[in-house]
């Protein structure tokens, strides 16, 4: 399994916790319990300039930018259906 993240994203705590909660996941979702000390992760950085996202590539900063605009476009929704 791989996980990809914006750089930085992640302190050690953070990858701790990620690894365990995701190979919790993949042995609960196999039905094997067993399967949690075969799992391995790979925890992935991506380069600034590295997310591509509507046919740019951003850096972080920018891809920060474009997912907190894309929450409230859909908190937005959301409120509007209520």
């Amino acid at each position: 399994m791989q996980v990809l993240t914006n750089a930085g994203a992640l302190d050690r705590d953070k990858q701790l916790a990620v690894v365990s909660r995701f190979t919790g996941m993949v042995a609960e979702a196999a039905g094997d319990p067993t399967l949690a000390d075969r799992t391995w992760m790979l925890l992935t950085e991506a380069a600034p300039g590295g997310w591509g996202l509507g046919g740019h590539a951003h850096t972080n900063d920018e891809l920060v930018a474009a997912a907190r605009k894309q929450i409230a476009e859909l908190q937005a929704m959301a409120g509007e259906q209520q």
